[in-house]
């Protein structure tokens, strides 16, 4: 049986403009958008977003083809400390009444090796930068007890939120400061075939 990984390795598989690539809708419910950032020069504190939509037109055959367009709800940030959760969505970093939104919409995709970089526009805070997304772990189709068909991907990042203009923090008394300049993205998400 052929799997994606070897798939995504084969060079000779011809690319055609009449195919159409299939659409997958990614099912929040098992996914998740998880996020690391270094607290007091000291450790890593990690949170995520529990709120997340989008969709992912993909075909194995032509991974070059992949298009990607997703959002989350600011507001549903959770690190399990909720004083920290509400000062994250303030002025000071998201400004989550004002900018509701984190958008990614992909620009290109590209081959390397067994997995894909997935390169596009990513929102944060009003400011749009582009990123590039590695892309691993892409799963063959595999059909739910419901009939559904899915496929499953893991995909990471880093980014700067002094890029995004999230520039808060606070000088310690031994040196260094608060919160970390660089985020660490880590995505999982479960995608449904749309019929």
């Amino acid at each position: 049986m052929t799997t994606t990984a070897s798939v995504l390795q084969s060079a000779s598989v011809p690319q055609s403009s009449t195919r159409a690539a299939k659409r997958w809708q990614i099912d929040a419910s098992h996914s998740s958008v998880g996020f690391s950032v270094r607290h007091m020069m000291i450790t890593n504190v990690k949170g995520e977003f529990e709120k997340l939509e989008g969709e992912i037109s993909y075909d194995p055959k032509q991974p070059e083809a992949a298009k990607v367009s997703a959002s989350i709800d600011v507001s549903s940030v959770s690190t399990r400390e909720e004083k920290r959760d509400a000062h994250l969505r303030s002025a000071d970093f998201f400004d989550a009444e004002q900018f509701p939104k984190i958008t990614f919409q992909s620009r290109r995709t590209t081959r390397k090796g067994s997995s894909l970089e997935v390169a596009g526009d990513l929102s944060i805070h009003g400011t749009t930068r582009e990123v590039v997304l590695t892309v691993t772990d892409l799963t063959d189709e595999h059909a739910d007890p419901w009939g559904n068909l899915r496929i499953g991907a893991s995909a990471t990042t880093k980014v700067k939120r002094s890029d995004f203009g999230m520039r808060w923090n606070g000088a310690l008394e031994a040196g260094g400061v608060l919160v970390g300049d660089e985020v660490t993205i880590q995505i999982e998400v479960s995608l449904v075939r749309i019929k």
